[in-house]
C-alpha cells in the first residue's frame, strides 16, 4: 500500500481534521515513515511564563506522528493514537516550532513513532515525543 503525500495529508486535515488549523502546520516533508513540519508562532500558544504551552506541542507532535505512519500505510483515518509521552527538555521561546518525525516501528498492530520538537533557529531540541498508533486490521499489509 502506498503512502500519502504532502498533498494528499494536507486535504486529509482540511476534510477529517478541523483541529490541525489550530497549529495552522506546514509540512516541509513526508516521505517513507519520515515528516518534517513547521508550525508557525502564534501568540495564542504561550502559557504564563512566554512559553508555548505543552498541548500545543503534544498536539502536534501527535499529528507529526500520525503523518509519519500514514506516509508508510497509506490513508487509514482509523489508526489512533493509544500512547504518547512528552519530555520537556527546556522552555521553548515564542518562536515557530519545528517537528522532525519519524517511525521506530511498524507493526501488523502497532506503530511506535518519535518527535524532536525545536524553536525555529535553534539547535537543541525543546520536547521529545514518543508515540504509539494503534492500527485497524490489515492497515500495515
Amino acid at each position: 500500500m502506498a503512502g500519502v503525500t504532502i498533498a494528499e495529508f494536507e486535504a486529509l486535515m482540511r476534510e477529517s481534521l478541523p483541529f490541525a488549523a489550530l497549529f495552522d502546520p506546514e509540512i516541509l516533508r513526508m516521505e517513507d515513515g519520515h515528516v518534517t513540519a513547521r508550525m508557525p508562532f502564534k501568540a495564542d500558544f504561550l502559557r504564563p511564563g512566554g512559553t508555548i504551552s505543552g498541548p500545543i506541542l503534544m498536539g502536534l507532535a501527535d499529528l507529526v506522528t500520525y503523518a509519519a505512519v500514514l506516509s508508510r500505510i497509506g490513508r487509514v483515518e482509523l489508526a489512533v493514537t493509544t500512547s504518547l509521552t512528552i519530555n520537556f527538555l527546556r522552555k521553548p521561546p515564542p518562536a515557530a516550532i519545528r517537528a522532525e518525525g519519524r517511525l521506530l516501528k511498524l507493526g501488523r498492530r502497532l506503530a511506535v513513532g518519535e518527535v524532536e520538537l525545536f524553536s525555529e533557529g535553534e539547535g537543541e531540541m525543546v520536547a521529545h515525543v514518543v508515540a504509539t498508533y494503534s492500527l485497524p486490521p490489515h492497515a500495515a499489509g
